[in-house]
């Protein structure tokens, strides 16, 4: 839906409101995704701008979303550095296309200055993000501006590209040189154009297709007598003319023959028409004139009376076609479509914890990913220790041929087997070299097991990281397990270690006999509720064969027979704390504490066990197993 009409209404708003303005902050939402509080006019405003995939945007937002501080990327430092405090002295669309660029100028620093920022950058990546809240009220001044002298000034130029999947955000200096992108193109991903530093910026191709704003009842004719009769204008429309997109080419069909879904054949007959309709679709393009709207699907409010539901389509003036079969709300401005089409997946409530979530995701998977190539190594030079005989056996019949070998020869043949030679080397270094080779071969098959083994014993840590990462409820947890993570991470030079929460101790699901159980929800809760909470005759339960909490029973009395209606709603929350919470049913191995081992040298968390029995359960989370749990209740 963000099509050219579309961008030439934001690039309208956003000149009639920060047009001017002074960037206060800037900042890295993810790695796609930057926000400016922008001061202009006498009030604040929050610009976003997005290269997303799949929601790819640019708008100004009811308020300043989280910026994520604890990611820190070439283009992000160079955001702080170049547009912070700069103000926007441009903002323009080039005709016909999903681009808007904001030029902005920057006095330079003088070298008192720039040691005074330097400190400022550093003190705003380690501090929190709401510290960076503060604003200095002598920048809410439209009385201060530029008087420190332009001629210092400098500008860059900010291409906000919405594009689909090529959609992008590129800084480039006033030489047109690029200095970086949120998505950096290499010549491999694209011949044509591709993204990266110091490379000179070249603008989106041009469309080589006929202007829509110069229709003519003639060419529109010309256009259509060469096209197949049987092909829906709403296809044939975005593929022959420049800048009308699918939503833009449904509208005109609409317009000229009542039915958004004719096909060419349906145009023939009024070319006059389509032509008119296709122009005056654009005719805000010259005017400016307006009216964005959203389209909803349920012309009913909710039980609250609230009508602001997330917008099926949205579009900067009314079209009808969508008004046919949605209910049409008009809005304030194009932002405000924009932002309603977003529906809940814009709240800005769980942005910081879905931050530090996918930011602790990525940093485990990237180190399971060289574990993975380090086995697949290890695996490798298994195979060919399998040749060991083979080398020793060249190395001997070389030593005991040398008399014969002559120099340059490639390869000879004794007792039966063809001995390969290196030609430009004596034949007593080759036989030294395939000894060497048959002595690390030795070595790595008498290790092979051993590498092996501990591989994947570290695999399994990071997948059961991974899943208490995925399944961790709220904010403690969270920094718990990314305080786990940290301990196991090289220290980095200059860094300072960070202060994490302590871990808690788990609290227990009670029955009505007092017997309770516990979740691990960390992997030092794992190790916490199955060697200091539970006794050697408690039970431990953990989901069979996949990632999962240790969950435990602390039986009031372990002489006694276990409780089964216990044991299975420990199991369901075995179940439903492990990779398998979203089967029908879950296989989970259930033991005497006593069984359970941790693994030598292993992380934290990981054990073994030996005598145990296996249930088939359904997930159930706590509050779906208080019925098993008659009585329940928490400490």
């Amino acid at each position: 839906m963000f099509d050219a009409l579309a961008a030439a209404a934001v690039a309208d708003e956003l000149a009639a409101t920060i047009l001017d303005g002074r960037i206060q902050r800037i900042g890295l939402v993810n790695r796609r995704t930057l926000a400016a509080e922008v001061y202009a006019g006498g009030r604040r405003r929050a610009l976003i701008a997005s290269a997303d995939d799949r929601d790819a945007r640019i708008h100004l937002a009811p308020a300043m979303p989280s910026l994520d501080a604890d990611l820190i990327t070439p283009f992000g430092l160079l955001l702080r550095k170049y547009l912070r405090g700069g103000i926007i002295g441009a903002i323009e669309q080039p005709p016909l296309e999903r681009v808007i660029v904001l030029s902005i100028a920057k006095r330079l620093p003088s070298e008192q200055e720039r040691r005074a920022m330097r400190k400022a950058e550093l003190e705003d990546i380690v501090a929190d993000d709401s510290s960076a809240a503060r604003t200095d009220d002598s920048h809410d001044s439209d009385d201060e501006s530029d008087d420190e002298g332009e001629i210092d000034a400098t500008w860059v130029h900010l291409h906000v590209e919405i594009m689909g999947r090529h959609s992008n955000l590129i800084l480039v200096d006033d030489q047109g040189e690029i200095m970086d992108a949120a998505k950096r193109v290499n010549p491999s991903m694209s011949r044509v154009r591709p993204v990266q530093p110091h490379r000179i910026f070249i603008p989106p191709p041009p469309q080589e297709r006929p202007d829509p704003r110069k229709l003519t009842g003639q060419s529109a004719a010309d256009l259509l007598s060469a096209a197949n009769e049987d092909q829906p204008l709403a296809k044939w429309l975005p593929a022959t003319l420049r800048g009308v997109s699918p939503q833009m080419a449904r509208e005109i069909a609409f317009r000229s023959t009542g039915n958004a879904n004719a096909c060419v054949r349906d145009a023939r007959h009024d070319p006059g028409s389509l032509a008119r309709e296709t122009r005056a679709l654009l005719e805000p393009l010259l005017t400016s004139a307006w009216s964005p709207c959203v389209y909803l699907e349920d012309a009913q409010p909710d039980d609250e009376g609230d009508n602001d539901h997330p917008a099926a389509a949205w579009a900067p003036i009314p079209m009808a076609h969508l008004a046919a079969g949605l209910r049409e709300e008009r809005v304030r401005n194009i932002s405000d479509a924009i932002f309603r089409a977003g529906g809940d997946d814009r709240s800005d409530a769980p942005v910081k914890h879905a931050q530090r979530r996918e930011r602790l995701l990525a940093s485990i998977r990237s180190a399971r990913e060289k574990h993975v190539r380090r086995l697949a190594n290890v695996r490798h030079q298994g195979e060919q220790a399998a040749e060991i005989d083979t080398l020793r056996t060249w190395g001997e019949l070389i030593y005991a041929n040398l008399w014969q070998i002559r120099p340059g020869q490639s390869e000879f043949e004794a007792d039966g087997v063809l001995v390969p030679l290196d030609p430009g080397r004596p034949a007593k270094d080759v036989a030294q070299e395939y000894f060497e080779r048959y002595r690390n071969a030795q070595r790595a098959e008498v290790h092979q097991e051993e590498l092996e083994g501990e591989i994947a014993a570290e695999l399994a840590w990071l997948d059961q990281l991974d899943l208490l990462v995925r399944q961790a409820a709220g904010f403690a947890e969270l920094e718990a397990i990314a305080g786990e993570w940290d301990t196991h991470q090289p220290e980095r030079a200059g860094s300072r270690p960070r202060k994490r929460p302590q871990p808690r101790r788990p609290r227990p699901l009670l029955d009505d006999d007092g017997n309770a159980v516990y979740i691990g929800h960390t992997s030092t809760q794992n190790d916490q509720v199955t060697f200091d909470i539970a006794g050697p005759d408690d039970t431990w339960l953990h989901a069979r064969g996949v990632a999962g909490s240790h969950v435990i029973i602390r039986w009031r009395n372990p002489a006694a027979e276990e409780r089964e209606t216990t044991v299975l709603a420990a199991a369901a929350l075995a179940a439903w704390y492990s990779a398998g919470r979203d089967s029908a049913r879950v296989e989970v191995d259930v033991a005497r504490r006593r069984h359970v081992r941790k693994i030598k040298g292993g992380r934290s968390g990981m054990v073994t066990y030996r005598n145990e029995r296996t249930i088939a359960v359904r997930p159930a989370d706590e509050s779906g197993v208080m019925d098993t749990l008659a009585g329940t209740t928490r400490e």
